[in-house]
């Protein structure tokens, strides 16, 4: 099972290794409202065992403040570590030191850029209510994007929403690598 923002670099990682897995994503918004994260993985865990498939989860903790760390114990599944996602793709240390440097640091991943304004404008209703833009972002001093497969597209969109931030712009490549050893951990045990 994997983190909607994870799926593909995930199928990916497991078509390239040939490992015998089906990937099952979790929606991505889920991260809007991370007390479902754990009731969503909780039933496609419970359902893949009861199934007598191994589980592993492509998953951070993802805002579940341990809740998703207790599901894994229950249930004797391992997770993907790191709090976010920008762990998995850039490392716990350097992303504590970039917020550290810049306390006011928004992130974005390849998967936020592509799907921005459904994931974020449309879920913040931002859409409808422009006006609470300052409300949401008005204490960011800067973006990151962590470039996992970079691309003139990508590249295009990270600029758009940096103008619509109307703050600089930092691209930071990370690729996938991190995201793969950790997936090869969990697959190895």
């Amino acid at each position: 099972m994997a983190c909607g923002a994870l799926a593909a670099p995930v199928r990916e990682i497991v078509a390239r290794r040939g490992w015998p897995a089906a990937v099952t994503p979790l929606p991505a918004v889920l991260h809007n409202r991370p007390r479902q994260i754990v009731q969503t993985a909780e039933r496609v865990v419970a359902a893949a065992l009861a199934a007598g498939r191994t589980v592993v989860l492509a998953y951070a903790d993802c805002g579940s403040y341990g809740a998703l760390d207790d599901l894994c114990a229950r249930y004797g599944v391992r997770r993907l570590p790191g709090l976010h996602c920008y762990d998995v793709f850039a490392g716990a240390d350097r992303m504590a030191a970039m917020f550290g440097a810049e306390p006011g640091t928004y992130v974005l991943t390849d998967f936020l850029l592509r799907g921005f304004d459904r994931l974020v404008v449309a879920e913040l209703g931002l859409d409808r209510y422009p006006e609470l833009w300052d409300d949401y972002f008005g204490h960011y001093t800067r973006l990151v994007w962590l470039a996992q497969q970079p691309s003139p597209a990508l590249a295009a969109e990270a600029d758009r929403v940096a103008g619509r931030f109307g703050l600089p712009l930092t691209r930071v490549d990370v690729g996938v690598s991190r995201l793969e050893q950790a997936l090869a951990g969990l697959v190895a045990a």
